[in-house]
């Protein structure tokens, strides 16, 4: 029985068609044109969104062994984040001067909503870290298939500093200025960086200790507003 009504209305479909071709090619074309419409301004992807909204925290504490990091730093964060609603999962990591905590909200919350309130927590977790810590930094809002595309400098004639001062501050800005690009990590490499030497027989002659070393380097090193001067023509602002 529902395979001759099955057969009754492929039939009737197909005198449809066949008495009004008019029609049939009117609508065909019609469907035929909003489809293309609809793709041009489709949003696509070739890896959909599989993963729950998920936050990442880092928190850079140089010369922190990985214990100090998780007790000074890690715990610290996860104490202050953890009444944060809609948390689902929270994931650290400690390692050398460094902290990583990954927060996993439920998949039905709003990722913006939750960033601004993790972002109110750590306002005011700021200034109780200890110091030599820097603030604790929310990473860009990324896609969960993460890394995309790895590139590796190697040069013959450059040094490890000068091949990461170029990754720094020529192809990382570039990069970021790229439609869809969020994040650009860098690794390896030596950062460059003015150091101190301190020869402790020459502090011992002099009568100082390692704290008026840097004490005087803060005040050389720091940049301060200076005013300005006012003549009878104009206003010159100073710069240190």
């Amino acid at each position: 029985m529902k395979q001759i009504i099955r057969t009754g209305f492929l039939a009737a479909v197909i005198g449809f068609s066949l008495r009004y071709k008019g029609v049939v090619i009117t609508l065909t074309l019609l469907l035929a044109g909003y489809g293309l419409y609809a793709f041009s301004d489709a949003r696509y992807d070739v890896f959909p969104e599989f993963a729950p909204p998920q936050v990442s925290i880092q928190t850079e504490a140089a010369g922190l062994a990985p214990e100090q990091v998780e007790v000074l730093v890690t715990q610290p964060i996860e104490n202050a984040i953890n009444g944060v609603p809609g948390i689902r999962a929270l994931r650290s990591q400690s390692i050398q001067g460094l902290s990583i905590i990954t927060v996993t909200f439920d998949p039905k919350s709003d990722i913006y909503r939750n960033r601004q309130n993790l972002g109110e927590r750590l306002t005011t977790l700021a200034t109780q870290m200890p110091r030599g810590v820097a603030a604790p930094v929310m990473s860009p809002l990324t896609s969960s298939t993460s890394v995309v595309l790895v590139v590796g400098l190697t040069s013959s004639k450059r040094s490890l500093m000068e091949l990461r001062t170029l990754a720094d501050w020529v192809l990382k800005p570039r990069l970021l200025a790229v439609p869809g690009v969020s994040k650009v990590a860098v690794f390896g490499g030596q950062v460059k960086e003015y150091q101190i030497q301190v020869d402790s027989r020459r502090l011992v002659k002099y009568g100082l200790s390692l704290s008026d070393v840097l004490a005087v380097a803060r005040r050389a090193t720091g940049v301060r507003g200076a005013g300005f001067i006012d003549n009878a023509n104009q206003r010159i602002v100073l710069q240190t």
